[in-house]
C-alpha cells in the first residue's frame, strides 16, 4: 500500500480539517509543548489561561511559578513551564518573527529545535510543520499504530515512518497537515487502543480488521 491510498481513503471520510488549532504560530508552539502527556481539552484550558498574553514576551518576563500557575490544566506543570522558557529563549533568537525562522534550511531547523530540551522529534515536527509551515511529516503513537495494524512494511522507528510518508507523498504542506489529521480523526474514531472495527473507512485494507 501506498501512502496515496490511504490519503485518499481518509479524505473521502473526513476532507479538509483545517488543522491545527491556534491564532498564531507562537500560540501553535504553546500548544506543541502543553501537548506532551495529556488530552487537547487540558491544553485548551491552559490556554484560555494565558488570556491576551499568548506571547513570547510575557513568557519570557514570566517567573516559572507563574507559568507554572497558568498551565498546570495541562499537567506536568513545572517540566513544561522550564521547557516554554527554553523554547522561548530560542524564538528570540529570531526577534519573535515566524517569518525570520521559516526562512532557515528545514534541517537546521529541526535540529536546533531538537537541540531544545523538552523538544522531541514530534514536537519539533509539529511546530515546523504547524507553526512555521514547513514540510516535515509528524509521526505521532497514532500514526505508528494505524501503520503497524495496516500491516505496512516499515520499521515503526519516527524516523522510518516519517520517510515513508515523505518519501511518496509530493512536497506539500497542506497536504502534510491534513493527512496527519485524518490519521488523528481515524484513530481516534475507530484505530483505539482496543479498535473498532464496524464502520471504519480503513476495514478493506486493515489486516487486523480482516
Amino acid at each position: 500500500m501506498k501512502p496515496t491510498k490511504l490519503y485518499n481513503i481518509l479524505y473521502a471520510r473526513y476532507g479538509n480539517l483545517d488543522w491545527w488549532p491556534a491564532d498564531a504560530p507562537y500560540e501553535m508552539m504553546i500548544g506543541a509543548i502543553l501537548t506532551q502527556n495529556t488530552a487537547w481539552r487540558n491544553v485548551e484550558k491552559a490556554i484560555n489561561n494565558f488570556g491576551s498574553d499568548v506571547t513570547p514576551k510575557f513568557v519570557e518576563n514570566a517567573t516559572l511559578d507563574e507559568l507554572v500557575g497558568i498551565i498546570r490544566p495541562a499537567g506536568f506543570f513545572n517540566q513544561k513551564a522550564a521547557y516554554l522558557k527554553c523554547l522561548t529563549a530560542w524564538f528570540k533568537q529570531y526577534d519573535y518573527q515566524a517569518e525570520k525562522v521559516a526562512a532557515q534550511p528545514l534541517e537546521i531547523l529541526r535540529h536546533e529545535l531538537l537541540d531544545i530540551k523538552g523538544v522531541g522529534e514530534e514536537t519539533a515536527d509539529s511546530i515546523l510543520l504547524y507553526g512555521l509551515e514547513l514540510p516535515s511529516f509528524v509521526v505521532d503513537a497514532y500514526t505508528k499504530r494505524l501503520l503497524g495494524r495496516l500491516g505496512v512494511d516499515v520499521k515503526l522507528t519516527y524516523r522510518d515512518v516519517q520517510a515513508w510518508f515523505m518519501n511518496s507523498l509530493p512536497v506539500d504542506v497542506p497536504l502534510y497537515n491534513n493527512f496527519h489529521a485524518c490519521i488523528v480523526y481515524v484513530c481516534k474514531d475507530f484505530c483505539r487502543a482496543k479498535a473498532k472495527c464496524d464502520g471504519c473507512p480503513l476495514g478493506a485494507i486493515c489486516s487486523s480488521c480482516q
